[in-house]
């Protein structure tokens, strides 16, 4: 694994099942995340992700790619455009910094809004997984 490496891009289906079913495993009872009516009232055009299930679809997306060895240490997100049900998020990734057994990954992830989530993550690598 080199600084530049590239990721193979992860399309998800972001799907009404999918939203709802991530709040509710995060224990986030938001109206905005399950009530498509409410939501509207609200000025969303429906239902939308929650930060936490982002988070856990780019953690995913990462220890896909490195490995059943790979530990998360670190990952810093930020949201953009809404994830709402019926679109794809792409997410995609560069390595950034290589050090040691350490690897820092920048993920963006897109949909047909924009970016939905920006970051990087560092994990711990073995060298059985680096090589």
């Amino acid at each position: 694994m080199n600084v530049g490496d590239s990721l193979p891009p992860l399309e998800i289906p972001v799907t009404r099942t999918l939203i709802v079913a991530g709040a509710i495993a995060s224990r986030d009872y938001q109206d905005v995340h399950h009530d498509a009516e409410l939501a509207r009232q609200k000025g969303s055009p429906d239902v939308f992700m929650n930060i936490l299930t982002t988070n856990g679809l780019v953690g995913r997306y990462v220890t896909d790619h490195l490995g059943p060895h790979a530990v998360l240490r670190r990952m810093a997100i930020r949201l953009g455009a809404p994830n709402h049900p019926g679109d794809t998020m792409v997410l995609r990734g560069t390595v950034t910094a290589v050090d040691g057994g350490t690897v820092e990954i920048r993920v963006t992830g897109a949909n047909g809004l924009g970016h939905h989530v920006t970051g990087t993550v560092t994990a711990d690598i073995t060298a059985e997984v680096a090589a």
